[in-house]
């Protein structure tokens, strides 16, 4: 069981990464985007801002703090944990790095750093859990009795929130009633960095194994998101490169414009190009009354 276990963390970890990195890449290679519909843009000159602005915007959830409080309470706790729970098995595996420098980490260690990390790993720990449990459940109970969230909500989304709660409770209880310290999992990444897989208590081992899964499921969800917010905002929203004769931008616009218009409406011609259309815009004739 440890060298199934340990694989298929393996497997996982390679696996989101490189899922990740491929959509980024696909994202990034995406045509130019026409700007002028995202006007007015917000004015944050400084890249820090700009960098802690997006930050703010994955992490506070503002939009729906003030248009929707109801649902905020509910969903920003299920971020968190989302968000908390990778940083959990990320310091895990940091700790267990540190162990294998000779760095004690409990809470008896004389070494302030190392008492400093433990402390670090349980609060962000049992943080996740909770905050992650808490937010699985009223998401699932707000998209059910909330007539417009059901309308739109698809059975996807409550198969997300039933998985992530049992990803979230498996941690809770591993932690509760088995591995108070979290050692299990520093032991468990121990062994993966040293390639002698361990075997750890029953508890841990379905969540490690329900965690794996988690992480290979999450490049089919939205949570590529976290990423997109960056291109939208600093790639198009903030992108303020003019385009001028002889730059790559008119040569990008040139591409797209000699494109064949694959559809068609009043106002659009099929069987063009995009320049012909962009040159002889027509409009449908106003047939009501005025």
């Amino acid at each position: 069981m440890a060298t199934f276990l340990a694989l298929l963390t393996y497997f996982a970890y390679v696996f989101v990464v490189v899922m990740y990195t491929v959509k980024a890449i696909k994202y990034a290679r995406m045509p130019i985007h026409l700007r002028w519909e995202l006007y007015p843009l917000p004015q944050y000159k400084s890249f820090i801002r700009r960098f802690l602005f997006v930050l703010k915007d994955n992490f506070y959830l503002g939009e729906y703090f003030h248009e929707r409080r109801g649902y905020w309470f509910v969903l920003f706790p299920w971020h968190m944990g989302f968000i908390l729970i990778i940083t959990l098995h990320i310091l895990c595996f940091f700790g267990a790095f540190a162990m294998l420098l000779g760095l004690s980490i409990s809470a008896e260690t004389v070494n302030i750093l190392g008492r400093g990390f433990y402390y670090v790993v349980l609060v962000i720990g049992v943080c996740s859990f909770i905050a992650g449990a808490f937010g699985s459940i009223g998401l699932f109970i707000k998209r059910i009795s909330d007539r417009e969230l059901r309308a739109y909500s698809a059975p996807v989304n409550f198969f997300n929130y039933f998985f992530t709660l049992i990803v979230f409770l498996s941690g809770l209880y591993a932690w509760y009633f088995v591995d108070p310290t979290f050692s299990e999992y520093r032991a468990f990444w121990k062994g993966l960095l040293t390639l002698t897989p361990k075997d750890v208590e029953p508890a841990a081992t379905i969540h490690i194994f329900l965690f794996a899964l988690f992480l290979i499921y999450l490049p089919f969800t939205r949570s590529m998101h976290y990423l997109t917010r960056f291109f939208a905002y600093f790639w198009i929203l903030w992108d303020e490169e003019p385009n001028i004769r002889g730059s790559k931008i008119e040569q990008k616009v040139k591409k797209l414009l000699n494109q064949p218009v694959s559809w068609s409406a009043p106002h659009i011609q099929s069987n063009k190009r995009w320049s012909e259309v962009a040159s002889e815009v027509k409009f449908p004739e106003n047939r009501g009354e005025n």
